[in-house]
């Protein structure tokens, strides 16, 4: 007898941007926190900039047009 395992990629449904922390909140109830400092554009960015994104495949990533920044779920879940 096999049991079938689902993997859910994890998904990004919103943002929170402080002025010192990106904080990517998912699908499944977690929230991912990573130093705002570990992405130079969004540190530059003004307030209104920050607050300008949206996600982008399906909640796979996040991006912010006048900034030209995106950012992976994958990719913060696996920085180091």
């Amino acid at each position: 007898m096999s049991i079938l395992t689902v993997i859910r990629e994890p998904l990004a449904t919103g943002v929170v941007i402080s002025e010192s922390a990106l904080r990517i909140v998912l699908a499944d109830g977690r929230e991912i926190s990573a130093p705002l400092a570990w992405f130079p554009r969004l540190a530059q960015a003004t307030p209104a900039e920050r607050n300008e994104w949206r996600l982008i495949g399906g909640g796979i990533g996040v991006h912010w047009p006048a900034v030209d920044e995106d950012i992976s779920v994958d990719g913060l879940l696996s920085a180091r």
